[in-house]
């Protein structure tokens, strides 16, 4: 005799595919997560890499202030990586740090931003440094020079 009350089939593939659903969300939410960590990590990387090559150039500008004490000229060439985190940045001197919590306005800053104007970080300069605020330089190799006629450094 046949019983016609039978819905095992149908059950088994409701729950086939409530299993395959939840499975896709769960994967889907992993993607989304693990996308947001590895943006977040990215910035933070590029941030430190420019801090890193701020905190070099600020050392470089102030040796070359000091060589140009007795009034020569000096110019030093210096490498820096051309890009981070795959975009090339731009560094140019202000004469505040202003935007950084940490720092007085009064103190003068490099500034370095990453191509887009994406990320930007401050590295304070020497007090007594007479730098050309005008000045500007992009990654890669960079020129520090003391220019006597008007008794400046500049980045070039």
């Amino acid at each position: 005799m046949k019983r016609h009350d039978d819905e095992r089939a149908l059950s088994s593939a409701i729950t086939h595919v409530l299993t395959m659903a939840m499975t896709t969300i769960l994967i889907a939410g992993l993607f989304l997560s693990s996308g947001a960590m590895l943006e977040a990590q990215t910035e933070r990387s590029t941030e430190q890499s420019l801090e890193t090559i701020g905190e070099r150039l600020a050392g470089e500008i102030a040796h070359v202030d000091r060589l140009a004490d007795d009034g020569n000229a000096v110019n030093i060439t210096t490498d820096h990586p051309r890009t981070v985190a795959g975009s090339t940045y731009r560094v140019h001197p202000s004469d505040n740090c202003e935007g950084d919590p940490l720092l007085n306005d009064e103190v003068q800053c490099l500034n370095l931003t990453t191509g887009g104007g994406g990320t930007q970080v401050l590295v304070p300069l020497p007090a007594d440094l007479d730098i050309d605020h005008d000045s500007s330089a992009s990654s890669g190799t960079i020129e520090i020079g003391y220019d006597q006629s008007d008794d400046t450094i500049r980045l070039q």
